[in-house]
Order: structure tokens, then C-alpha cells, then sequence
């Protein structure tokens, strides 16, 4: 039995990543090295074959894909599907994640709250946020799955959407017969490799996305 494959991968880096700011649903540009994040991710696609391409309503997810596509004129179909999208900070969002730690000094910040926040961090600044709540506090607080910054989503809800947008996938491939691209984002990335590989949150919500890192599954 023929299996279909899906190449998954992340968007390039933006100017919101670049600068640390929490973008969420909000629109950043690619910078010069997300385009090169692009690029990189074609080449490695090149000599691949799919025949359909799907991105969210993000600019940069699309702007990704295009690279991509350069390659692949047997790609006849495109689909947009916000199932995929990066995973809302709400109020978070435009917030520079240097600002965030200073108001965590402050005590500004419920970090019942906005914990998740923290997974956005990179390894150095969870150590600035470790010297403020002490270590077991930060541990407990930013493995938290079920909650959401104000008007923002928890990994739990994104989870959802991911895994209806998976079961349909499945159907959609099988029903078609077709290998698929998707132009994703990091947190539902992880939320999709999550499910797909049957791996415990606990484990899932350590791993880092790369940009140009490609996720390649059978179906």
C-alpha cells in the first residue's frame, strides 16, 4: 500500500523573533534571514514531490510557501487553514520578551496567567525569569498546558483545532492520494508532532522548532 508524506515546516524567522517580541496571530515581516530560512527550506524540498500545499492566513506562512513553491509546478492545489496557526498571546501580543521578564521582577504579571509566556523564551532569559520565582516556582508554572494568557489561547486549546485539522488531513490524503506541504508555525508545530507522535506534553512542550527544519511523516 502506497503511503502519502507530509512535509511539514516552520515559517522564517520574523521581525518580531528577531527583536523578542511575543507575535502570536499578529503579522511580522520576514527579515533578510527569514527569507534565507525560505530558501533553505526549498532547496531541501527540491527533488520532493506533493501535490498539494497548504498555509495559514499569516503573511509569513505564505510568504514561506512561496519559496517553496518555486520548485514544485506539480503542485496544483493551495489551501489556507487557520487550524495551523500560531497559537494567540493575547494581550502579549507586541510585548518585547525583555519587558516581560522585568515586569515578572516587578511582580507586575500573574504568572498563573501568563505562564505559557514563558515557553516563547529562549534558554537565557528563562534563567533571568528562574532568578525571580526560584526554580521549582518556574517549573511548575511554565509547564502549565491549560492556560492561556488573557484573550490568548492555552497549548490545550490550540491542541484541539491541531488535532481536528490532523483527522482531516488523514481523510483528505488518503481520499486524494496525494503528498502535502504545510507552511506552519512553531507552537502548532509542536502541538502536531505532539499527536502524531503520540509524545506526552511533558516531552512536547521542551522541543524547539527550527526554522528550517523540515518534519517529514507517513500517512
Amino acid at each position: 500500500m502506497k503511503h502519502n508524506k507530509i512535509y511539514l515546516f516552520r515559517h522564517g524567522e520574523t521581525k518580531n523573533n528577531e527583536k523578542g517580541i511575543f507575535t502570536g496571530q499578529s503579522e511580522s515581516k520576514l527579515t533578510l534571514k527569514g527569507i534565507n530560512d525560505a530558501k533553505k527550506v526549498a532547496k531541501k524540498l527540491k527533488n520532493k514531490k506533493f501535490e498539494v500545499a497548504i498555509h495559514t492566513s499569516l503573511p509569513r506562512s505564505k510568504n514561506t510557501l512561496k519559496q517553496v513553491l518555486k520548485f514544485h509546478p506539480e503542485c496544483k492545489k493551495i489551501i489556507e487553514d487557520d487550524r495551523m496557526i500560531e497559537r494567540s498571546y493575547g494581550d502579549l501580543e507586541g510585548i518585547s520578551h525583555k519587558s516581560f521578564i522585568e515586569k515578572i521582577g516587578k511582580k507586575s504579571y500573574d504568572l498563573r496567567i501568563y505562564g505559557d509566556a514563558i515557553e516563547n523564551l529562549n534558554p537565557k532569559q528563562k534563567k533571568e525569569v528562574e532568578k525571580f520565582l526560584g526554580k521549582k516556582e518556574y517549573k511548575a508554572i511554565h509547564r502549565g498546558y491549560n492556560v492561556a494568557a488573557p484573550n490568548g489561547e492555552s497549548f490545550a486549546e490550540v491542541e484541539k483545532r491541531v488535532k481536528k485539522f490532523i483527522f482531516w488531513l488523514k481523510k483528505y490524503m488518503r481520499r486524494n492520494n496525494v503528498n502535502v506541504a504545510i507552511s506552519a508555525h512553531g507552537n502548532s508545530i509542536r502541538i502536531f508532532r505532539k499527536i502524531i507522535e503520540k509524545a506526552p506534553k511533558e516531552k512536547a512542550i521542551k522541543w524547539f522548532i527550527p526554522y528550517e527544519k523540515i518534519f517529514i511523516y507517513e500517512i
